[in-house]
């Protein structure tokens, strides 16, 4: 069963519709209990890092989070905020992290940014994977998806990272450790691209 973490932050419904047209099993868990039947947990996230690492703190779920991902290795998948908050903190504010995977979240350097181009990153942009994964299996190695954010991923060993895209500079757009997935982007707004992604964490 897929497991959608409802903490009070990410777009719920789009991801429990994008399942149900995919003939996908989805379940949406909003406190510890919900979490037991899960053998894969979907973690959005959007608005700032602080408020959402204090929300999912606040619903009761995250020891039985860190139970089921870091000691029963239940494949997770990250998206937007919801990846960032497994790295160990962020540039955006002072919260810890989920410290699921050796990373910092950090903010784009404007400087880099092309002529005309600000923040946030918001859009259509390439995912180019730089290693194969499951999760970009029937992708076009040049599918776009869409992105709406200020800050990004930075994994001290680069071959956690799955995929990049670009902006101004390069960045990890998709990460994997172990049984731990992540990617910037919003594959629930990101039409067919993004539903074969999501299809293809349901095979893992």
């Amino acid at each position: 069963m897929i497991t959608i973490v409802d903490y009070g932050v990410g777009n719920i419904s789009a991801f429990k519709n994008v399942f149900k047209r995919l003939n996908i099993a989805s379940s949406i868990a909003k406190s510890s209990s919900d979490l037991e039947n899960a053998t894969k947990l979907i973690l959005p996230g959007v608005g700032s890092f602080d408020y959402a690492m204090s929300q999912l703190n606040l619903s009761g779920m995250r020891k039985k989070l860190d139970e089921l991902v870091i000691e029963k290795k239940i494949p997770v998948l990250g998206i937007c905020v919801g990846m960032q908050m497994m790295g160990k903190g962020s540039e955006e504010g002072a919260s810890e992290g989920l410290n699921w995977i050796d990373a910092q979240v950090l903010k784009f350097d404007e400087s880099l940014l092309k002529t005309r181009v600000k923040l946030p990153h918001m859009g259509w942009n390439e995912v180019k994977p730089v290693k194969e994964s499951i999760l970009f299996k029937n992708i076009n190695e040049e599918a776009i998806f869409y992105f709406l954010h200020s800050y990004y991923f930075k994994c001290k060993n680069s071959n956690h990272v799955l995929g990049v895209s670009d902006y101004g500079s390069s960045f990890s757009s998709c990460i994997n450790f172990e049984n731990i997935y992540g990617v910037q982007f919003h594959p629930e707004k990101s039409h067919n691209n993004g539903e074969k992604l999501l299809h293809n964490f349901a095979l893992i």
